[in-house]
């Protein structure tokens, strides 16, 4: 009967942290997905020492709609002279025969920004791997400030990695991409950045 007892004891113990556990979580996730959308609506535009683009899908050396998206607000900051350096992010992905960034700086060079303002990063594959390059392309040059354009749904995460990676973001999500339109495919990256952005912040690596 002691034994018998004393289990119950336990899993009643086991249960109540289980439960401040989940409890917890879920108001962690709550907290984040609210960042997530505060920041999808801020526009930090301002004078910086360069512009990051990240990446999204080409489809045979031309922009996606979503791409274009970013780089024609990025052209825009651009046209604004908020910065003298365009850096542009982006892969190679499973079949291509070029990045995502050399498709971008063709996209680019073709609206007026001049090649010797243009840096590319080409090796990354995820944004933690893109942002840890843009990180230390800034650093060897002594630069410490970015505006970072990409979809309203990205701007969280990309302001926490910077800040993990060491320098100091500024975010400027684009108004035009075709996913913010659509309610589903857009609640469904809210969703996933709404997890992404407390492992980037808890997890990820510095410098």
């Amino acid at each position: 009967m002691k034994r018998s007892a004393k289990a119950k004891h336990v899993v009643k113990i086991i249960r109540r942290i289980l439960t401040v556990a989940v409890v917890a979580a879920f108001a962690l996730w709550i907290a984040s997905a609210t960042a997530v959308l505060v920041w999808s609506s801020r526009d930090e535009a301002r004078p910086v020492q360069a512009i990051v683009v990240l990446g999204a899908a080409q489809y045979a050396g031309k922009p996606s709609p979503v791409l274009r998206a970013r780089l024609d607000h990025a052209l825009d900051l651009w046209n604004r002279h908020l910065a003298s350096l365009l850096i542009l992010t982006g892969g190679t992905g499973a079949g291509d025969t070029t990045s995502e960034a050399a498709v971008g700086r063709n996209y680019a060079r073709k609206h007026g920004v001049p090649d010797s303002a243009i840096l590319v990063e080409n090796e990354g594959r995820t944004t933690s791997e893109s942002m840890h390059a843009v990180a230390g392309m800034l650093e060897v040059r002594g630069l410490q400030t970015a505006l970072l354009v990409s979809d309203p749904f990205h701007m969280l995460r990309l302001r926490i990695l910077a800040r993990r990676f060491g320098f100091t973001p500024y975010t400027s999500p684009t108004q035009t991409s075709p996913i913010s339109p659509n309610r589903e495919e857009r609640w469904k990256y809210i969703f996933s950045e709404s997890l992404k952005a407390p492992l980037a912040f808890f997890f990820e690596r510095k410098l």
